[in-house]
């Protein structure tokens, strides 16, 4: 077990600790924006719920977790010293690997003497009198600061399903998403799965070679495609070393930081021989070429994607040898790549194995937990194991579960209660101070490398504002407005924005996001990053600062007189 504490793990507070800035998450987000923040010589505080640095990589250690990101493009690229002492022992690195990664450059940086671990954050208030931030942690321990950053991660609120009885099983149960530091043992075990999404799919593959019984409780099939993971050698390792700045300047001009992107033909220009042909190379290769790769506009054009759709689905029949089965994993309800696409590494096969059964809950729902097991609509089964990949409540449910509260006692919840409304993903309007790395409207795509903007993007905002003197910072209705309207408008034609997913805002095991929202950015990168760019390089014409900025120009023209 990791037991690295930072240097505030005591008693609660009995009086408030002024700060510079709280970063709330350990995580890639928060370790990076807590080393800008060291390098603008600022007191900053990471608050972290677990006992060590990672994030998604510290508390996602089922079996089989890992990055379906390739492991070079995935790491930080902000220093000389990591990318030369690291290597990275595969092309999508395991989730042991990744935390000790994590834990290597928090080290490295020296960052662990300002983290606060086993500090979850109950509230954060903003205090309009002397604008700062009060945040509060569930033991009571209290933190004021100028500002506050959220490093809580797109996929860290584990959800689970509505089913009556959970808390009467009798057996072994967890959420992927909370895995014990202790492991399970599933030899010999009989072990249920309820979820096939991209955990469940990565979860399953490991458990179906140990467990004397697997029965998978599909909610809903999903499309995915083959990592094609391999290890890498010294030599190669030196190889990828030597052209990191290629690799992650190629990943800044992707439309999604990938090292893929997408194929400028279209899928219908070219012959069915020919285009066969490239999906055949395609499937074949490692990682998200297949997706982020192929042809533009299949996540565009219907018959497109319909027929990148087959080709999939008839991989699906080929590699399933019961046909009933086949047709089970094989989704009818949305179009390949319109979800995000898991990786697997024999998936499919698992389903030949005489140990693995396949339940599909939407012709045989589940009716509740029960002591011994699972009653589905058909029977009763009985486990020592349940596993629950049921996913996570995605992009604002990590901040749902924090009382952040903006100027004049606004709650995040109130300000989102129709959908969130972010400025370029970083700044929500009468919230001052408050940025968020990698919130709602944000890019996404591969994540460190959205992060390391944001981060950036940020820094240099604070670093603007201490120059300066000037005390607050928030943005502009108008500016939130824009915004809005222009994420609203990369949104359409996507087939991606047709479908129920995480990525539309859609949660049935949460009340009041069962419906699709604008949550997301789905632009380009490169589109997202000039737009960023331009406030800067722009004078924050779309902020308000206190005191405003002209004054603070006026001020220091006057003085220098």
């Amino acid at each position: 077990m990791n037991t690295q504490q930072g240097p505030h793990d005591n008693a609660p507070a009995t009086e408030p600790r002024p700060y510079d800035a709280i970063i709330i998450g350990a995580g890639m987000s928060g370790m990076y924006q807590l080393h800008r923040l060291k390098e603008l010589g600022l007191n900053a505080l990471v608050l972290e719920a677990g006992t060590g640095v990672g994030g998604t990589w510290y508390w996602n250690k089922y079996p089989g977790a890992r990055f379906d990101s390739e492991s070079w493009s995935y790491g930080y690229s902000f220093s000389e010293e990591v990318l030369k002492e690291w290597s990275w022992s595969e092309n999508f690195a395991g989730q042991p690997e990744i935390e000790r990664y994590c834990n290597f450059v928090a080290d490295k940086m020296d960052l662990k003497p300002h983290i606060r671990f086993n500090s979850r954050v109950a509230a954060s208030h903003y205090q309009d009198v002397d604008k700062t931030w009060r945040t509060e942690l569930t033991d009571g321990t209290v933190f004021h600061s100028r500002y506050l950053i959220t490093g809580v991660g797109l996929l860290s609120a584990p959800t689970m399903p509505k089913f009556e009885g959970v808390d009467d099983f009798e057996g072994t149960w967890c959420h992927t998403g909370l895995w014990p530091k202790s492991g399970i043992d599933f030899a010999n075990k009989r072990v249920a799965v309820i979820g096939t999404g991209a955990s469940g799919i990565q979860a399953i593959q490991e458990i179906a070679k140990s467990a004397s019984q697997l029965t998978v409780f599909q909610r809903r099939p999903n499309w995915c495609t083959p990592l094609h993971n391999a290890p890498i050698d010294a030599a190669e390792m030196e190889d990828i070393r030597s052209r990191y700045p290629e690799i992650f300047a190629h990943c800044k001009r992707t439309a999604a930081c990938f090292i893929h992107t997408h194929d400028p033909r279209s899928t219908l220009e070219v012959s069915e021989e020919e285009r066969n042909e490239f999906w055949e190379y395609l499937y074949n290769t490692p990682g998200f070429g297949i997706w982020q790769g192929n042809f533009h506009d299949i996540h565009t054009n219907r018959e497109a994607n319909s027929l990148i759709s087959d080709f999939i689905a008839d991989k699906i029949r080929q590699r399933v040898d019961d046909p009933k089965v086949a047709e089970m994993l094989i989704p009818k309800d949305h179009g390949f790549g319109t979800r995000r696409v898991p990786q697997e590494t024999g998936y499919f096969e698992c389903f030949n194995q005489a140990n693995v059964e396949l339940v599909g809950v939407l012709d045989t729902p589940i009716e509740r937990i029960t002591p011994k097991g699972i009653r589905t609509t058909e029977r009763d089964y009985e486990f020592d194991v349940i596993i629950y990949a049921t996913g996570f409540d995605a992009i604002t449910g990590s901040f749902d579960r924090i009382d952040i509260r903006g100027s004049g006692g606004r709650t995040l919840r109130e300000e989102w209660s129709s959908g969130p409304t972010t400025f370029i993903g970083m700044m929500v309007k009468d919230f001052p101070n408050m940025f968020m790395v990698m919130g709602p409207h944000g890019a996404l795509g591969n994540q460190p490398r959205s992060i390391e903007h944001n981060v950036d993007w940020i820094a240099r905002t604070i670093g603007t504002m201490e120059d300066r003197g000037l005390a607050t910072v928030r943005p502009r209705p108008e500016a939130v407005a824009e915004w809005h309207a222009f994420v609203a408008q990369k949104a359409i034609g996507l087939l991606t924005n047709e479908v129920d997913s995480w990525m539309t805002g859609v949660n049935l095991n949460v009340k009041g996001k069962e419906k699709r929202g604008l949550v997301r950015y789905s632009g380009s990168a490169p589109d997202y990053r000039a737009r960023c760019e331009a406030v800067i390089t722009g004078g924050f014409r779309e902020l308000a600062f206190d005191p405003p900025l002209d004054d603070a120009r006026d001020a220091a023209a006057q003085a220098a007189q």
